[in-house]
């Protein structure tokens, strides 16, 4: 994946999130072994069906419990009413309410990291705002299409002043 900072980077827009229930598929990354976060949507579209409580169709691939040496938690899941009849095989995250800058990422999913990278490296620093304690996370709505990696997502970033 490149990582290359891009120029299409639109200015954000800020929404206030209503708090979230996400339940999905989770892994812990690298920066170096996060090219394999594709693998593990493919296995999360295969037992999706089997997360109870679903609420609605979008999909989030939520980052949290990050640390200083750049490991993060990565969970590939949907929104869900509750945890309490949750199988073994999935995690969960709260997602408390937050701020957050919401960028849009028009191109294909392939080219996600240069949009992230971006964001963190150059508009983070630029926009005066710091990042907050909170999980970050892509929002695919019902435009995105999984098989071809178009249509389009939204990244969350949470701030404060």
């Amino acid at each position: 994946m490149d990582s290359t900072p891009t120029d299409k980077l639109q200015a954000p827009r800020f929404q206030t999130s209503k708090p979230l229930l996400v339940a999905g598929l989770s892994e812990r990354y690298s920066c170096e072994t996060g090219a394999a976060i594709p693998g593990q949507w493919q296995r999360f579209h295969q037992a999706v069906e089997n997360i109870p409580g679903r609420i609605g169709k979008v999909a989030y691939g939520v980052c949290c419990n990050g640390d200083d040496a750049g490991n993060f938690d990565y969970i590939a899941g949907v929104e869900v009413s509750d945890f309490s009849d949750l199988p073994r095989q999935f995690s969960s995250v709260r997602i408390p309410e937050q701020r957050y800058a919401v960028f849009s990422h028009r191109d294909h999913i392939s080219t996600i990291r240069r949009t992230v990278n971006t964001i963190w490296n150059q508009w983070l620093p630029a926009s005066g705002l710091k990042a907050a304690d909170a999980p970050n996370f892509e929002r695919y709505d019902e435009n995105f299409d999984p098989l071809t990696g178009n249509g389009g997502l939204e990244i969350w970033v949470p701030v404060r002043e």
